[in-house]
């Protein structure tokens, strides 16, 4: 079988399936594993799609966007591991900024109470308030959809403070094009927040890897990735771009 008739049959079973395992293309193509691992190299490499252990996964649209409920049901124990080490990080005294998103959203419990948070999450301040941590909501449009606090309001509001550390979400992390959301708006907020922070880390479970959204928010250097087990070849790829803290169970 030539190698555009393989790509197109892998490309067709993804849009069925969402993911696929390599054993399976093995069977449908009737090729080796290695043939169908350089496959799946070239067709992430034109942004077909994106590798995961054992297989591939179709990628996300450009403007896909889950609500904040949606999101917070998924991969849960990757993004309490992920948090609590996040959590680690943040000293008494510190001042941090802690952005809108789920992930972010499961630091609060293990955060240290002598401290002070500046936030555009509009789920994060009843948890934050229940610590009896000291909370700041900056102010601007609330978006429905993701609970996110955004806007010139937001923007101007937000140049009031200056950050120790700041805590991220993001919808795609690529090797090529940096830490990425659908919301362009709100990838002004991210970005201001991290030029405003002596530190800044991104928090996403291995799903996010590979996936390019619609408003690019910042480079991989400008941020520390935190995330959970990660293949060894995406480990490498990124780690000569940025620095990683893999969290394992």
């Amino acid at each position: 079988m030539l190698t555009p008739e393989r790509h197109r049959l892998i490309l067709q079973l993804l849009k069925e399936k969402s993911i696929v395992k390599i054993q399976e293309l093995v069977d449908l193509t009737q090729t080796s594993e290695s043939t169908i691992r350089r496959d799946l190299t070239q067709l992430e490499q034109g942004k077909f799609l994106k590798r995961i252990h054992g297989g591939a996964a179709r990628l996300q649209g450009k403007l896909s966007e889950p609500s904040m409920t949606e999101k917070s049901t998924k991969n849960l124990q990757p993004k309490r591991q992920i948090a609590q080490y996040a959590a680690s990080l943040v000293e008494e005294g510190d001042c941090i900024y802690l952005d809108a998103g789920s992930t972010v959203m499961e630091i609060i419990p293990f955060l240290p109470k002598d401290i002070v948070v500046v936030t555009n999450g509009l789920m994060h301040i009843n948890p934050l308030l229940e610590r009896n941590i000291t909370t700041y909501l900056i102010g601007g449009y609330a978006k429905q959809k993701t609970n996110a606090i955004i806007g010139r309001g937001a923007l101007a509001s937000l140049e009031h403070y200056r950050f120790d550390k700041c805590f991220m979400g993001v919808n795609g992390i690529h090797s090529q094009f940096g830490y990425t959301t659908p919301d362009q708006e709100e990838a002004m907020i991210k970005q201001l927040a991290i030029s405003l922070s002596r530190e800044a880390f991104v928090l996403s479970d291995d799903s996010k890897f590979s996936e390019i959204a619609f408003a690019k928010i910042a480079d991989l250097h400008e941020a520390t990735i935190i995330t959970n087990e990660l293949d060894p070849e995406t480990k490498e790829q990124y780690m000569s771009k940025t620095t990683i803290k893999v969290v394992t169970s």
